[in-house]
């Protein structure tokens, strides 16, 4: 059966509700599910916990979420490029709580896998480690983290089939094939979407078992966060 839903608000109409835990896809701007981030926006949902790598930039990508005031949570590694995310935080209005990036990425996968925790060394002796129950094997400290399931995951693919079978492309395959499995409802945007066997099984990285509903992502410019270029030299006439 056709996972294909009619648009992104379509596919969230239903699922959407406050006080939920979104997880988002993507890497700064690359790889965003942006048609479904900005429906998250249209819907005016509010309270939001939302797991992400980060939290776009001013204006863009999941920064359209904290304009709105809809987010109340933020679970990520790294928060640099947006100026309103650290007033609302220094302000007291938003709650943050910092993830180192492969920590983050794998209670991602551990919630997806259905593992409730795991120990790492990252963290140990710093503020990460704090509250966190502590063990040692074989003679190192090790730190416990919880896995992390989404009431609902939002994920950008390059292409699907319509039994939501999901391939990515270049940058787009960060966090992207984690979210997808630690959703409890994923529901992912694709700028290509063929009939089934449109794609190489050996080229499918996330099974369509994990997605419940799929929209075509709309034709729109892809942005840099930060593009820092240098002229060319002249080269000689030959």
């Amino acid at each position: 059966m056709s996972k294909v839903q009619a648009s992104a608000s379509t596919a969230l109409h239903d699922v959407l509700r406050d006080g939920m835990v979104l997880a988002v896809g993507g890497f700064g701007l690359s790889g965003i599910p942006a048609d479904l981030i900005d429906a998250v926006r249209a819907s005016g949902v509010k309270d939001l916990t939302v797991v992400s790598n980060n939290m776009g930039v001013d204006g863009k990508g999941l920064g359209v979420l904290l304009e709105a005031g809809q987010v109340r949570k933020v679970i990520a590694s790294y928060v640099g490029e947006n100026k309103l995310f650290a007033e609302q935080f220094l302000a007291g209005v938003l709650e943050v709580e910092f993830s180192p990036q492969g920590t983050l990425a794998e209670r991602l996968r551990a919630g997806g896998a259905g593992i409730p925790a795991f120990y790492t060394k990252t963290g140990v002796g710093t503020l990460i480690a704090e509250g966190k129950p502590l063990a040692d094997f074989d003679g190192e400290t090790y730190l416990q983290e919880r896995g992390i399931v989404a009431d609902v995951a939002l994920v950008k693919a390059w292409r699907a089939d319509t039994l939501g079978n999901l391939e990515y492309r270049f940058t787009a395959r960060n966090f992207n094939p984690v979210v997808a499995t630690a959703g409890i409802m994923t529901i992912a945007e694709a700028e290509v979407i063929v009939e089934p066997g449109g794609i190489d099984p050996n080229h499918v990285i996330t099974p369509g078992v994990y997605v419940q509903r799929l929209i075509q992502a709309s034709a729109r410019v892809k942005d840099i966060e930060q593009r820092t270029v240098r002229s060319r030299p002249v080269l000689a006439s030959l």
